[in-house]
């Protein structure tokens, strides 16, 4: 489901969009493609949320955007947590998801 965000085939090459996006200076596209890759979605059948996905593709996300795009970091912690709309005794319920 998020294959085509992370792979796309060029001829005989394989590239990365969001790594093209940051190593070009498109910092702008490569925000959206974090943000849209850590969307939760769901269907009648599941829960899709393409952390797995991001990390499998690029085990060195943490270490590429701490050299070549920092400004993207918040972004990419920011989709890494999951919020419950509500709260209890005024507490919320947070998930992080970390590699």
């Amino acid at each position: 489901a998020f294959q085509w965000l992370l792979k796309v085939q060029v001829g005989t090459q394989s590239i990365s969009p969001l790594y093209w996006a940051i190593q070009s200076g498109n910092l702008a596209a490569a925000e959206a493609i974090i943000q849209d890759l850590l969307v939760f979605r769901a269907d009648r059948e599941r829960y899709y949320y393409g952390n797995d996905a991001l990390f499998e593709r690029h085990q060195d996300i943490i270490n590429c955007l701490c050299r070549e795009a920092p400004m993207l970091i918040p972004i990419l912690l920011d989709g890494l947590i999951w919020r419950s709309p509500r709260t209890e005794k005024g507490l919320r319920r947070v998930n992080y998801y970390v590699k």
